[in-house]
């Protein structure tokens, strides 16, 4: 969940950290002009917060291609989809790129997308693929959302940090967890999912009845759970924040060790391995896209070994192409859960309204 910014910030999975800048999209077209169109030079991403790419990567493909690449951020991706679904008529752009499969249906179900098999979609790892009959999206990154702990906070507390979901609404860990608005946030609706995926339609509530109970607490965002109220982050430490345990994704800690200075030897934060829930990230032509054409090479160029393996160190996520790099980095700090979480998008379909709304009554309320 970015570029061009002076104090900008990209995604850690599909949420935010402070990073350096990473420049990523062009501006207006070679003629002068500044909208994408039929036959305009200039092609339109709308994503959330988490878009970022090498200018090296980027600059390749605009001079292969010769569409300029416009950026277009609309917040968290639970906004950003939102606000897709309602401009859908008259489109901010020809690319969408952040739908995961917590909000994949409502896109769907809202006609978001129009059909195009994008260039390298056999090479798609087949546990990623979606919506192959109709191919309205292309599968483009995949992560973990999973609570992470500041391993300082429970060293200096001789408390072994917690490694479940069952573990978070023990005693000892009563006040120290900090979540995401599920009917707001990707992360904390991935967290709510998964709490459903494990404990099932009869017994999620009772979890966060007691989760609840536990003093968990809950904020709007990512960036405002992970560097305001994590002590773990470096956004935290700063911040003075008191909640050691967080809910943000498999792939923070080895952010947390890339981007410090001076790096450290190890991460400073781990992954309650436990809790994790499987996300798979999407991008999509959109419907009435002004410049298709531009839109097609978007999408083929996202699915590039190129891109692929860039996407790790810029938005610290995973590829989903068939033999992409991942870096070393990532398998040192931040793997894949072996055993998370995950859910038939069917299923996600069917409940997450009538969850979430159930969710926001019995936590917020």
């Amino acid at each position: 969940m970015s570029i061009t910014k002076k104090a900008t910030v990209v995604a850690v999975g599909f949420g935010l950290v402070a990073l350096p800048a990473l420049a990523a999209c062009g501006s207006s077209d070679s003629d002068g002009g500044s909208g994408s169109g039929a036959g305009s030079k200039t092609v339109t991403l709308v994503s959330h917060d988490s878009w970022a790419v090498s200018k090296s990567v980027l600059a390749a493909f605009e001079k292969q291609s010769g569409y300029q690449v416009k950026v277009l951020e609309d917040g968290d991706a639970g906004q950003a989809v939102n606000k897709a679904i309602l401009t859908k008529d008259n489109p901010q752009g020809d690319v969408f790129f952040g739908v995961d499969n917590t909000l994949l249906s409502r896109a769907l179900d809202n006609e978001l997308f129009q059909s195009y098999e994008a260039k390298g979609s056999d090479l798609i790892l087949p546990e990623y693929r979606a919506d192959e009959d109709k191919h309205r999206v292309t599968p483009i990154d995949t992560g973990d959302i999973c609570v992470n702990y500041d391993k300082a906070y429970f060293s200096e507390h001789k408390l072994t940090p917690p490694a479940s979901f069952d573990d978070l609404i023990k005693p000892q860990y009563k006040n120290l967890l900090v979540t995401e608005n599920a009917s707001t946030s990707s992360p904390g609706l991935g967290f709510l999912l998964g709490t459903a995926a494990k404990y099932g339609d009869d017994g999620w509530q009772d979890y966060w009845k007691k989760l609840k109970a536990n003093g968990v607490k809950v904020v709007d965002g990512w960036e405002q759970a992970y560097n305001e109220e994590f002590s773990g982050s470096a956004g935290g430490k700063k911040a003075k924040a008191d909640r050691p345990l967080v809910v943000s994704y498999a792939s923070s800690p080895p952010a947390e060790v890339i981007y410090a200075d001076p790096k450290p030897t190890t991460a400073p934060t781990g992954v309650a391995t436990g809790t994790c829930f499987r996300q798979v990230e999407y991008a999509g032509l959109l419907s009435n896209a002004a410049n298709a054409e531009g839109g097609k090479a978007l999408l083929d160029f996202m699915l590039t070994k190129t891109f692929q393996d860039d996407m790790p160190l810029n938005m610290f996520v995973y590829p989903v192409r068939e033999a992409a790099q991942v870096p070393p980095e990532f398998m040192k700090y931040g793997p894949l859960a072996k055993n998370p979480e995950i859910m038939d998008p069917a299923k996600i379909a069917d409940n997450r309204d009538d969850w979430v709304k159930s969710w926001t009554s019995l936590v917020l309320k």
